[in-house]
Formats: structure tokens, C-alpha cells, sequence
């Protein structure tokens, strides 16, 4: 992502002085977690609980796992404020975790607070190449530290299975590190089921090649949020997301990286307005609960569109349209039509 300075000004501007429904006019609905799947033992099931942004409380098999864990209501000192004001969850009542995924090192998916609280909980941290360091310094032990390169597998046991896989974004926590850390998307494999996680991506290639090593893919967890023309190679829109899904083989698209934190010049609504009607027009299965909630693989899918009540329609919007001459955005367009 390259930027000029009239493109870092104008962007700027847009921040500061375009308000376009950015935020709920009130806070959004929630539910607080239900822990029973998460703690369940049984080695068929395959649950996932969205916590909000990119955090889900996966259950897989048996196995407990977390992604990008954020359970604090900001991300930084001087970040957004969570939509629904309160994390579903208190970090205390989790149980033991077999490990802790992270996709790189950007406030909103790497948390200090939360990765020194699951520290004692945890019994592996699995990362991106070079992120090891930041846990250790924040007390987590190199022994429970697992840091993979892409195409990289890493066997929790003989059961479980997870690499790291492409993606097409930037890493990064300040104004000198851009790039020193790797970024990554997840393939969790158990023995009777498969999930894939993006992470951050721009749209690219690299969902086709996944899905022809690993698909295909039970459920598939694909960003599809904080989106923009200028940015538009390192966050997808939301059509993409669900060509994202097809690419890999997916068979229930859970979209992630919405409904949080306001990170971009969209409504706070529009992805899983785009998304909800690219899917069904692709005849693509979704999960779409609202935070705090379950999503139990082989049952009733959520899908009530529980965002549409504190939506504004009255307000005038500038929806954010993908670039025709980008590459990846016509292709996936296309595809879907």
C-alpha cells in the first residue's frame, strides 16, 4: 500500500470531518457467551463464538482455541471504542486453551492486555515469524511460543494441525517497524473438521492456491470490513470476501472484521449489508451472529439480520465502491455476477 501525501491528507480529512454513519447511533446488541460448546469435550463438534472484530473462541474436536483476542472495550490509548461497549466475556471465566492464533502484530488483533492475561491459560501462542519476540517481552515463555513461517504446519498433537498461510497485508505497531514482523491466515485442521482463518488480507491469488492445498474448508472466518478505495490491495470488500470463501472451498462463510470498531470511512452496517446480498446471489451459506454469540457447525445457522434495527436509512450515504482497475476487486466482481 502505497500512499502519497495528498492521499495520507485527504484520508486524514475524511477521518476527521466525514461522519457517514461511521458509528452506531447506539450501542449494538450483544449476548453474553454461553461457554457450554466451547467447554465441551466431544470430539465431534465443531462451535465458534465471535467475540467481536477478529476474536473467536473456537472449539474444534475437543480442541479450545483463540484468534486474535481483544478483551479489552479499546484497542490502544487512543483507538475506537467497541460498537456494543462491553466484551461478551470475562477474561476469568475462561477455561484452560490449547493455544492462542495470532495473525499479526496490529493493535486491534495483537493485545497486550489480553496476551498477558491467557498467558497462564495458554498452553501454546502460535504466530507469525518474528511476533515471538513481543510475547516474551510481555512474559510470555519462548517455550510456549510457536512461530511459523508461511506454508508451515505446526501438530499441536497427532490431532491437530495448523499452518500458517498467506496473505496480503502489512504488520506493524508503529511508525518504525512497518513490515519486520510476517503476517499470516490460519488452516486449523482436526480430524473431523477444517477451518480457515484470514486474518487481514487484501484480495489476492493466494485464497485459490490455499484452497487447492488444504480445502476444502468446513467454515471459513474472512475479513470483511475496514475496506476503501485507497487501501484497497490490504482490506477486501465485502464481494470479495465471499469470492475469498469460494476460492478456498468453503462451505459456511463466518465473516469477521466488522460490526466493532470504526476503522474505516464506510457505515458501521454496510459490509454485512454488501455481504449478506453478494452471498446470496452466489448461493454461499453464511453465519452472521451477532457478538457474544455461537455458531454450532451442521445446525441452524444464525442468520437474523440483527444489525438492521439500529441501522439510520433516513441518512444519505457515500458507500465505499470497489476501484474498477484494481485487478482483484474486477475479478472477484465478476465472478460473482
Amino acid at each position: 500500500m502505497k500512499w502519497s501525501i495528498a492521499d495520507f491528507l485527504s484520508t486524514t480529512c475524511d477521518f476527521l470531518f466525514t461522519a457517514n454513519d461511521r458509528t452506531p447511533s447506539a450501542a449494538l446488541p450483544y449476548t453474553r457467551v454461553d461457554l457450554s460448546s466451547f467447554n465441551s469435550t466431544h470430539d465431534d463438534q465443531l462451535s465458534v463464538t465471535w467475540l467481536g472484530h477478529s476474536s473467536l473462541m473456537i472449539n474444534i474436536d475437543g480442541y479450545r482455541l483463540l484468534t486474535d483476542p481483544v478483551f479489552e472495550k479499546r484497542v490502544s490509548l487512543v483507538g475506537p471504542t467497541r460498537f456494543n461497549g462491553e466484551v461478551p466475556l470475562d477474561i476469568d471465566q475462561l477455561p484452560p486453551i490449547d493455544a492462542v492464533i495470532i495473525s499479526h502484530d496490529h493493535y486491534d488483533h495483537l493485545n497486550k492486555y489480553s496476551v498477558r492475561q491467557l498467558n497462564a491459560r495458554s498452553q501454546r501462542f502460535i504466530v507469525p515469524r518474528a511476533v515471538g519476540a513481543r510475547l516474551m517481552k510481555w512474559g510470555v515463555p519462548e517455550t510456549k511460543i510457536v512461530e511459523l513461517d508461511w506454508w508451515q504446519e505446526y501438530h499441536l498433537d497427532a490431532n491437530l494441525m495448523v499452518a500458517a498461510t498467506p496473505a496480503q497485508h502489512f504488520s506493524g505497531r508503529g511508525l518504525t517497524d512497518r513490515n519486520r514482523t510476517l503476517l499470516a491466515s490460519w488452516v486449523i485442521a482436526a480430524p473431523r473438521h477444517k477451518i480457515f482463518f484470514s486474518g487481514d488480507s487484501g484480495y489476492f491469488s493466494g485464497f485459490k492456491q490455499i484452497g487447492a492445498v488444504y480445502g476444502p474448508f468446513d467454515m471459513t472466518f474472512i475479513e470483511c470490513g475496514a475496506y476503501n478505495e485507497a487501501w484497497a490491495d490490504v482490506h477486501m470488500f465485502p464481494e470479495q470476501t465471499v469470492q475469498a470463501h469460494r476460492d478456498l472451498g468453503g462451505k459456511v462463510l463466518h465473516p469477521i472484521h466488522w460490526g466493532t470498531f470504526n476503522l474505516a470511512l464506510h457505515p458501521w452496517y454496510e459490509p454485512m449489508e454488501r455481504l449478506a446480498a453478494a452471498a446470496r446471489a452466489a448461493g454461499v451459506q453464511t453465519a452472521i451472529p451477532m457478538v457474544g454469540a455461537t455458531t454450532v457447525f451442521g445446525k441452524d445457522l444464525p442468520s437474523d439480520e440483527w444489525w438492521r434495527p439500529v441501522m439510520n436509512p433516513s441518512r444519505q450515504h457515500r458507500r465505499e465502491r470497489p476501484a474498477a482497475n484494481d485487478t482483484g476487486i474486477t475479478e472477484a466482481k465478476n465472478a460473482l455476477s
